[in-house]
């Protein structure tokens, strides 16, 4: 739920025990304070293990007691994966937990002593006076099909990237032992490639096969398309290639080596992916998603991986500001800076919307009139990425109720809630 600050600071009351917790790899330390910034005993420093989290339960609760206290609310920085333990332990027994802003910790460690100094105990403190004045937020922690769905995208992104590796390492063992190959092939992906660099040949060990030798090679794998023709352009390529002759041994292990890592790891994507489909299928509002033209599969996938249920957000600006596309600007009587993004939020989420607005902006008629528009209007028009970046914003609002409501894109719609704007229909029908 989305609170203000008045509304957080509301929430804490006498008979709240506030407690900061510095989150580190194998050592918590909590400190703990009533709603007036009043410190109570000694800092804990608890393992993180299930031993540690009891010892933490136990120290809260003989707090409780001593100090007359009903409610606990713990609150710790979401830096890094180590606090996410603890966060789903304590959520698990319905107690209370909130985040603060990594930022607003760093900036508020001189406000005691004024002293930048670091350590985990001043952390754990700076940490309940943020939420002491109602700093903090309550994290989304994804549940369910949902945390299914975030996993499975954080394994397809990491395999993705793992295939491009791969990709670059054949392209360059390509480049030094055969660079003419591509001339041939066009490109070594495919199904007739990929079966003949499974050979391990050389260029002028290529030479010493018959054309029929190589074309029932390839007929293993491609019954047809490919014939003496493609066959005949390689013994050329061959012919007339300028690789590497040195070091073959082991350039042939290198490459049998890429090819399995290769064929494993699109073995692995394609299982990953049916894996995630099956998931998409489960949340509401994804059909009506991807029916919108531009938008694919792998986006409303990326979105709710990063999101999670619609249901836990009252307004697609609670979204925006997750992504770090809402704006600020600085300032100052009569001077004026300039507008940026703040860039505070999920990265991943950012980065998927930015990407996903380019071929928007190409395919659907829509975004691609609203695109002309912003960047051609008499008044204030924007530079293309300023676009974009608007476009990225307007894209969330329009997932966000199409997803929520279950409703079908209406790009009239869309449209009708840009001030001032007039003939944007005409714009559509010329850009479809």
């Amino acid at each position: 739920m989305k609170y203000k600050q008045n509304n957080k600071i509301l929430q804490l009351t006498e008979d709240t025990l506030i407690i900061g917790i510095d989150i580190a790899k194998h050592k918590h330390v909590a400190r703990a304070q009533d709603f007036r910034g009043i410190q109570f005993g000694k800092p804990l420093t608890f393992k993180n293990s299930l031993s540690g989290f009891t010892s933490l339960i136990n120290w809260v609760n003989t707090l409780k007691i001593k100090h007359a206290k009903t409610v606990e609310i713990f609150g710790m920085e979401p830096t890094g994966h180590y606090w996410l333990p603890l966060a789903y332990w304590l959520k698990n027994k319905n107690l209370k937990v909130v985040v603060v802003n990594p930022a607003h910790v760093k900036k508020s460690k001189e406000l005691d002593d004024n002293s930048p100094t670091k350590n985990d105990v001043k952390d754990a403190r700076v940490i309940s006076r943020l939420i002491e004045e109602g700093r903090y937020s309550e994290p989304n922690l994804p549940e369910g099909i949902y945390s299914e769905l975030r996993e499975g995208m954080n394994l397809y992104d990491q395999l993705i990237t793992d295939l491009q590796a791969v990709q670059g390492r054949v392209h360059q063992w390509l480049d030094r032992y055969f660079p003419e190959y591509i001339e041939a092939f066009g490109k070594w992906e495919g199904k007739a490639s990929l079966q003949i660099l499974r050979m391990g040949l050389f260029p002028d060990e290529l030479l010493e096969r018959s054309e029929e030798e190589l074309l029932s090679e390839i007929r293993k794998e491609v019954k047809r398309g490919v014939g003496i023709k493609k066959v005949r352009n390689l013994h050329e390529a061959a012919s007339n290639s300028i690789g590497i002759k040195e070091g073959r041994s082991l350039a042939r292990l290198k490459l049998q080596t890429l090819l399995a890592q290769y064929s494993l790891i699109k073995e692995q994507l394609e299982t990953v992916w049916r894996e995630i489909e099956e998931i998409l299928n489960q949340i509401p509002g994804v059909e009506e998603m991807i029916s919108i033209k531009g938008v694919a599969k792998t986006t409303v996938a990326g979105f709710f991986a990063e999101i999670g249920d619609l249901q836990n957000y009252e307004s697609p600006e609670q979204i925006i500001k997750l992504a770090g596309l809402n704006l600020k600007l600085a300032t100052s009587g009569k001077w004026k800076g300039k507008t940026i993004i703040t860039k505070r939020g999920r990265p991943k989420l950012r980065s998927l919307l930015f990407k996903v607005v380019l071929p928007l902006i190409a395919q659907n008629p829509a975004f691609k009139a609203l695109h002309q528009y912003f960047t051609t209007r008499n008044e204030n028009p924007l530079k293309k990425k300023q676009s974009m970046i608007a476009l990225c914003c307007k894209l969330i609002r329009v997932l966000f109720t199409v997803g929520k409501k279950r409703v079908a894109f209406s790009p009239e719609k869309m449209l009708k809630d840009i001030p001032h704007f007039q003939g944007m229909e005409d714009r559509i029908k010329q850009a479809a």
